[in-house]
């Protein structure tokens, strides 16, 4: 999913350099709303991981 939110946010910039602003701004909004789903399910992860107890080893 970070790939993903890269890939938008490399879109975006190319988009802004060649003066595509409509592109750019849908591209950055895309980006900016997979980075926080990616987030929200780090945290949620990291919480249920931390709940169960289990070490690594």
């Amino acid at each position: 999913m970070l790939r993903l939110a890269l890939f938008f946010l490399v879109v975006s910039i190319v988009a802004a350099i060649f003066g595509f602003g409509g592109v750019a701004a849908a591209s950055a909004s895309i980006a900016r709303i997979l980075f926080f789903i990616a987030i929200v399910v780090f945290v949620v992860l990291l919480i249920a991981g931390l709940m169960t107890g289990s070490t690594l080893m």
